[in-house]
């Protein structure tokens, strides 16, 4: 009889999985409504579903604590499938920032792929009197102690960037920390602050439209975007191996199936070949990774090196949270 029970289980489970999606999928982004990562999981979503049967996939923005609070309501999510989790490389960076961090990253998740890379752009007000980044250069030396640099909250992509470019420019700003990437935007466009370091998903409209300086991107090639196009990078303007690129990742609560894995895995890299979605994010300056790096394996293996890039940069500058 035992043995019954667990055979009729098992071709229960199997059943089950071959059915998989039978209900709505919930995506949770650990970030505001309209910000890039929403961006990205909001484009990613319309493409995935495809491949899923046209399944239906609901966002669920969780903001707050630096996406820490989205991603613990993953890890502690029911592992069947139904809550994901889509975020950047706030996955890697809280371990060292977050004292009392309420997960761990790679112990409290099933790995379904790796998504893209994001750019970043030095950008400035309006008002900035620089024009390009040999300007900026001169004009940071000559104001430091009285500059403002804006970042999206602790953790945020634009927050890490702008530590590794004090770091790098060994120059200290003023850290203006807002509660999102749009409201750090509107100040940076009314002058309010001076410069930022965020993803080209969130700049690349302000600049094409004239109404933000850009001085340089923060990957080692120029970047193929018409309106980044003319961009030089950090490292050829004089900061040699500066490269800073956003990843995003998605990931099940541990325990997930491995088949629902396995299906979400497929599917995935069936979304990154999406035409729609492909040309998405080209636009913004996002590159779509390879079918290997889509890899759960290869995935956790990349956020466990970035865990140990990270942490001594953090730790360098001595901003933690509880």
């Amino acid at each position: 009889m035992k043995k019954l029970l667990i055979a009729c289980a098992a071709a229960f489970a199997a059943t089950s999985v071959f059915a998989y999606p039978e209900k709505a999928i919930t995506i949770v982004v650990p970030f505001a409504a309209g910000g890039p990562t929403d961006k990205v999981a909001r484009d990613f979503a319309e493409a995935v579903r495809k491949p899923l049967g046209n399944a239906t996939i609901v966002i669920d923005n969780v903001a707050g604590a630096g996406g820490t609070l989205g991603n613990s309501k993953v890890a502690k999510a029911t592992p069947d499938g139904y809550t994901l989790l889509l975020t950047h490389v706030n996955m890697a960076t809280s371990v060292a920032l977050y004292r009392n961090l309420q997960f761990k990253p790679l112990e409290d998740f099933e790995y379904v792929g790796l998504v893209n890379e994001v750019p970043m752009t030095l950008v400035g007000r309006p008002t900035l009197p620089a024009n390009n980044y040999s300007e900026l250069s001169t004009w940071i030396n000559a104001n430091k102690g009285k500059i403002n640099l804006a970042h999206a909250g602790l953790g945020s992509a634009s927050h890490l960037c702008g530590l590794l470019f004090q770091s790098t420019i060994k120059v200290e700003m003023t850290p203006v920390p807002y509660k999102g990437t749009a409201p750090a935007m509107n100040d940076l466009l009314g002058g309010q602050v001076d410069i930022m370091c965020d993803q080209t998903t969130n700049t690349t409209g302000q600049i094409e439209a004239g109404k933000i300086k850009a001085f340089a991107v923060s990957t080692t090639k120029r970047l193929a975007t018409p309106a980044l196009a003319k961009l030089p990078t950090l490292d050829e303007a004089g900061l040699k191996g500066f490269n800073v690129t956003i990843w995003h990742g998605v990931y099940a609560p541990k325990g997930t199936p491995k088949a629902v894995i396995d299906k979400l895995n497929t599917a995935l890299k069936a979304a990154l070949k999406d035409p729609t979605f492909v040309k998405n994010q080209e636009s913004l300056g996002a590159v779509i990774v390879s079918d290997a790096r889509a890899n759960p394996a290869e995935h956790k293996k990349f956020v466990s090196d970035e865990i140990n890039k990270w942490t001594p940069i953090i730790k360098a500058a001595g901003q933690y949270a509880d």
